[in-house]
């Protein structure tokens, strides 16, 4: 059953994915609502973009199911909370919603995401991470539901002065191969420092891979990235901030969807935001 929602979130046309993620809410990070301050709004935009998937959270994923038409993207519903992306680190945490296949089958989610965070000095956060994902990976077997694991490394939160994607490739890859190992369907992994050996990346997975979007980029950097890591195999990308604090969400929503489905150069996909 599972092979049913994956076809409903990967595109026909390409084979690939674009999931524009717009759960931030759950983290409880002021600088994280931006763009998302209107969630219907925000939804709107993104539905009339047309992205191949939207992420939500269990709170806001009727604002996008609500929607009437068979048109609308997929849900990729949000099953963890935690509190890691502050400047500080006070007691970090990791906790999977109740009963969250029960949950994202009740919205109609296409498929289900929980994170696998490794944090220099924190690695109880991991170990909940783990125990997270060692109970929903039977649930979601059992019922069909794609399993996405989203492994994120982080640069030392002295260093970073906060959440920072951590671009090593020695550190990404036994990250990614664990979250393979731990039963992932799909994989969404940070991008790599340099985008052009993200080929590795991809190859340790042997399932799907996503790229995040990370921190804010300038619109010539995320257009030249994502053309690099579609051509070296990416299976698609999970863009949030940089689409939805972006001044024209739309048009950066179109110019990634010709990149990723289309073939697009970085050149070609700009003038969507002309």
């Amino acid at each position: 059953m599972k092979s049913y929602r994956l076809n409903r979130l990967f595109n026909a046309k390409s084979g690939r994915c674009f999931d524009v993620a717009i759960d931030h809410g759950f983290f409880n990070e002021l600088s994280f609502l931006k763009g998302i301050e209107d969630i219907e709004s925000a939804v709107s935009t993104l539905v009339e973009a047309g992205p191949d998937a939207i992420q939500l959270t269990v709170g806001q994923a009727d604002v996008l199911q609500r929607i009437r038409g068979r048109q609308k993207p997929s849900l990729v519903l949000r099953t963890d909370v935690a509190n890691v992306y502050g400047k500080t680190l006070d007691a970090p945490f990791s906790r999977m919603i109740s009963d969250p296949v029960a949950q994202a089958l009740r919205v109609d989610a296409t498929c289900v995401v929980v994170n696998l965070f490794r944090i220099p000095g924190a690695s109880e956060v991991t170990d909940q991470c783990i125990q997270n994902i060692l109970s929903i990976k039977p649930e979601c077997d059992i019922w069909g539901m794609p399993l996405m694991i989203e492994p994120l490394v982080f640069k030392p939160n002295d260093q970073a002065g906060g959440y920072m994607v951590d671009g090593d490739i020695d550190k990404i890859l036994p990250l990614v191969r664990q979250a393979c190992e731990l039963g992932a369907d799909i994989i969404k992994a940070d991008p790599t420092d340099d985008p052009a050996i993200y080929g590795q990346v991809v190859k340790a997975a042997r399932v799907p891979v996503l790229v995040r979007g990370g921190g804010k980029a300038s619109d010539e950097e995320i257009l030249r990235r994502t053309e690099t890591l579609i051509k070296v195999g990416a299976h698609g990308i999970v863009y949030g901030r940089n689409v939805v604090q972006h001044a024209n969400p739309k048009g950066m929503t179109k110019a990634l969807m010709a990149i990723v489905h289309d073939g697009a150069t970085a050149s070609e996909a700009k003038s969507y935001l002309a």
